[in-house]
């Protein structure tokens, strides 16, 4: 397991979406009102809407296209749509924030 930097979480505004490029890879990152951080790939299964720009509810993002509901914390579009994006752990250390990779 390897750690990347990626943002500070005082410059993460809660509730709303923030685009990063990690390796080549568009992730969305949301900052929760317990100020935990999500990222989950940044392009919704239905027709690739930017969920970087989505509305946040509870732990759930709306497609910013179609409102299709993505869970934050597994990826998965709530029924009766269908889908699923990629989801990054996250780690918060000393106001850092840090993808977690494979190696």
């Amino acid at each position: 397991m390897e750690k990347k930097y990626i943002a500070d979480l005082e410059n993460l505004t809660p509730l709303i979406g923030r685009e990063i490029i990690m390796d080549g890879t568009t992730i969305a990152l949301f900052r929760l009102t317990d100020d935990s951080v999500k990222a989950i790939e940044n392009r919704c299964p239905h027709k690739n809407g930017p969920l970087a720009e989505g509305t946040v509810s509870g732990t759930n993002v709306f497609c910013p296209l179609h409102d299709y509901k993505i869970s934050l914390e597994t990826g998965v579009v709530a029924a009766p749509d269908e889908g699923c994006v990629k989801t990054y752990e996250t780690v918060i250390e000393n106001g850092k924030i840090y993808l977690v990779t494979a190696l």
